[in-house]
C-alpha cells in the first residue's frame, strides 16, 4: 500500500498567511499526494541511480537492478559483482557510490534507525558524508524517506523555478531565497511540495 507525506496540522493556513500569494496558488491547485519511501536504503539507492539521466531511464535501470538482485538491499548490493550491478545501466562511478552506501549502512557507520531521531542538520552531514551524496539529495531524502517538515532546497532547480514564477522574479539569490526559507519556516517541505506543482 503506497504511503503519502502527512501535511502537519495547519501547515497550508500558516503558509497561506505568510505568503499571499502562495496561498492563492494552493488553493488553486487544491490537495498534494506525495507518494513516500520508506526504505532509507532503497530511497539512497534510487537517488544515486537517478543522479543526472531522466525519470524514464532512471526507473528502466532501477527496475533492471531490482531484478537482477532479487531486491535493492545492503545485502544484495554487497553480494553482486559491480559487473552484474553495471550490467543493469550503472557507471562504474554510480556502481562505486551504490557499493559504498552499502558498506557503510552494513558496518553501521550509516545507522537509519538512530539517524530517524537526529535533527534535519545532522542527517544532511551524515549522509553528504557518503560519496556521490550532495546536499540535494540528502534533502530530498528528509522529504521522501524521512517526512521532514522544514526542507527548502536551494539546490533543487524546480523550487528556485516555482518562487521565480510565483513572484515574477527573473532570477534569485541564495540571500534572497533564505529569505523565503525563512518565510516559509517551519513547513518548508509543504511550500516545497506546492512550488514543484508552480514550476509546471
Amino acid at each position: 500500500m503506497a504511503k503519502f507525506y502527512k501535511f502537519p496540522q495547519g501547515a497550508v493556513e500558516h503558509l497561506s498567511k505568510r505568503d499571499k500569494k502562495l496561498g492563492r496558488a494552493m488553493a488553486e491547485i487544491g490537495p498534494i499526494k506525495a507518494a513516500v519511501q520508506s526504505d532509507p536504503f532503497k530511497s539512497l539507492a534510487s537517488s544515486i541511480v537517478s543522479q543526472q539521466i531522466s525519470g524514464r531511464a532512471a526507473e528502466s535501470i532501477w527496475n533492471r537492478l531490482e531484478a537482477a538482485l532479487g531486491g535493492v538491499s545492503p545485502e544484495s548490493v554487497l553480494a553482486a559483482a559491480d559487473e552484474k550491478i553495471r550490467a543493469c545501466g550503472m557507471s562504474a562511478r554510480k556502481t562505486e557510490y551504490l557499493r559504498g552506501a552499502a558498506e557503510a549502512v552494513e558496518c553501521g557507520a550509516l545507522d537509519f534507525p538512530k539517524l530517524k531521531k537526529a535533527d534535519d542538520a545532522l542527517l544532511i552531514e551524515r549522509l553528504t558524508q557518503l560519496r556521490g551524496v550532495g546536499t540535494w539529495t540528502a534533502e530530498m531524502l528528509l522529504i521522501f524517506t524521512f517526512g521532514r517538515h522544514n526542507i527548502l532546497s536551494f539546490d533543487d532547480l524546480g523550487i528556485r523555478h516555482g518562487l521565480m514564477r510565483l513572484h515574477s522574479l527573473e532570477a534569485i539569490s541564495k540571500k534572497d531565497f533564505e529569505k523565503y526559507r525563512e518565510l516559509y519556516s517551519p513547513y518548508g517541505t509543504v511550500a516545497s511540495l506546492y512550488l514543484w506543482r508552480i514550476a509546471g
